[in-house]
């Protein structure tokens, strides 16, 4: 792309300004439009070093209302905090809000070209650092998102000016730091890496557009209208459905919850005692072990309401070291989750390597509860399947274990549970009328749930059915698959 860039023809100077001026007009009338519509806007700023990227972001905000903003400059070096989590994980913290801006100086890009010139990826982790790229860009958009992408270019005798002039004065030779002069010594390798990635992440609905930074005003004005026609067609279009991908990834065999034997799951009270004992001290033991080899670990809870997914966790934790656990209750998302993707507030709750995040129902609420109850659309619900196997799929090649439980009981048990809260006072505030909402719809929710493992029972994520109208039997089955899962883990980190 950069190679075969063609440099438009600078206008003359008055025309410039006032073509600027109409731009930066055009940006500050349309932000209201962007809050109203509730439209996300992602910009990313990238290129050569001294290519004046930031700026043009302090000259971009000016015409935008201080509230409706915010910049994030992330820094290419990791912090040690950073590098126990997924390689987007400190990216996707900072998406915007719905009806903001969110401008990034530097963002994915420049992680990842900076370690191919440094030669610390392989060709093919390189491959996978673009596909989780393409990706989570894909998905912002389909999620309503609108992503625009800047590379600011200028030749190697226009970077080597700018620093010389840095360079002369004594205020601002400590701008100039060893790794730009490298850049620039080593501008055509540069130039070769930074056009590759460009190529192999210029998406259709997230393309790059390459600034030519040599003129300020100049590159100002490029960036302020391309970003404003991007506007344009995103409010345009804010209401288009999105296609549905085919899924691509391996799946396990499944059966329907109604041919889920039930009764015959059962065990006395001393069998259960023995088992719960040791089974606990083995998972403490390996607790410590998934510490020690940095391993993360996710434990998923869904099920029927009063299925009994709180006993069940609460016997896991309590063979937890309680430093390096965690378990999220996940409820109704909080106005500032739900303005941001669907998965922003899970990819914000994950373990670093070493610790173990409980969640409490999870990420599929939105093919179950949101589906049902109309809190998306169903395109948004159907496109979800893939998404999520998407979202795990990063997690387990991040060396992530991923351990998925439905918890099962049948609705006469249901009821009978219900009915035990209701006329208990001290278990009463377990019951709401919610719940008994729900209950009515529980032929819905089967056929919501029965689509839902099929289309998510990954091999690197299948799902595992605790069936509890015993609650003993249940927890000891977890037990056992946590066990089974997290020492497969530990054996194939040998």
């Amino acid at each position: 792309m950069l190679n075969d860039f063609v440099k438009a023809e600078i206008p003359e100077e008055e025309e410039l300004r006032g073509r600027l001026k109409q731009e930066r007009d055009r940006l500050s009338s349309v932000q209201m439009k962007i809050k109203d519509a509730k439209l996300p806007v992602m910009v990313i700023f990238e290129g050569f070093n001294a290519a004046g990227k930031g700026a043009i972001i302090g000259k971009v905000i000016r015409c935008i209302d201080p509230r409706f903003f915010k910049v994030a400059t992330m820094d290419r070096q990791r912090s040690e905090e950073e590098k126990r989590y997924p390689f987007l994980y400190r990216y996707v913290k900072e998406i915007p809000e719905a009806g903001k801006f969110r401008f990034f100086d530097t963002c994915w890009m420049d992680e990842v070209v900076e370690q191919v010139l440094e030669e610390k990826l392989t060709e093919e982790e390189y491959q996978k650092r673009v596909h989780s790229i393409n990706v989570m860009e894909r998905q912002l958009c389909d999620n309503g998102y609108l992503v625009v992408k800047f590379f600011f270019h200028i030749s190697k005798k226009e970077q080597k000016k700018r620093f010389d002039k840095l360079l002369s004065d004594k205020d601002t030779k400590w701008r100039v730091d060893d790794k730009d002069i490298w850049q620039n010594k080593h501008y055509d390798k540069c130039m070769e890496v930074f056009d590759k990635y460009l190529s192999d992440t210029n998406q259709s609905r997230t393309p790059w557009y390459i600034i030519d930074a040599k003129d300020k005003k100049y590159a100002e004005f490029q960036v302020l209208s391309f970003l404003n026609q991007a506007i344009d067609v995103a409010l345009q279009n804010s209401s288009l459905n999105v296609p549905i991908l085919q899924n691509t990834f391996k799946m396990e065999k499944t059966i329907k919850l109604s041919e889920i034997s039930l009764e015959d799951k059962t065990m006395t009270d001393e069998e259960y005692e023995a088992e719960l004992d040791r089974l606990q001290k083995e998972l403490q033991e390996l607790n410590n072990k998934v510490y020690r080899k940095k391993i993360p670990v996710v434990i998923a809870y869904e099920g029927w309401d009063a299925a009994g997914k709180g006993g069940n966790i609460k016997r896991i934790a309590a063979a937890l070291d309680p430093r390096d656990y965690v378990v999220e209750p996940i409820a109704s998302p909080e106005p500032h989750e739900k303005a941001r993707h669907y998965l922003w507030r899970f990819w914000t709750r994950l373990p670093k390597t070493g610790h173990i995040t409980i969640f409490d129902r999870t990420w599929y609420g939105r093919v179950m509860v949101e589906r049902l109850e109309g809190f998306c659309s169903e395109n948004d619900w159907q496109r979800a399947y893939n998404e999520i196997n998407e979202f795990e799929s990063e997690l387990h090649d991040f060396g992530t274990v991923i351990i998925k439980f439905w918890v099962q009981i049948d609705k006469d048990t249901q009821l009978k549970r219900f009915t035990d809260r209701q006329n208990t006072p001290e278990k009463q505030w377990k019951i709401t009328d919610e719940d008994w909402r729900n209950r009515e719809k529980w032929d819905l929710y089967e056929t919501a749930v029965n689509e839902m493992i099929e289309k998510t029972s990954t091999s690197f994520a299948p799902w595992y059915i605790l069936e509890s109208v015993d609650k003993k039997y249940a927890r000891i089955k977890a037990l056992k698959i946590v066990i089974r899962e997290i020492k497969k883990a530990l054996k194939q980190s040998e």
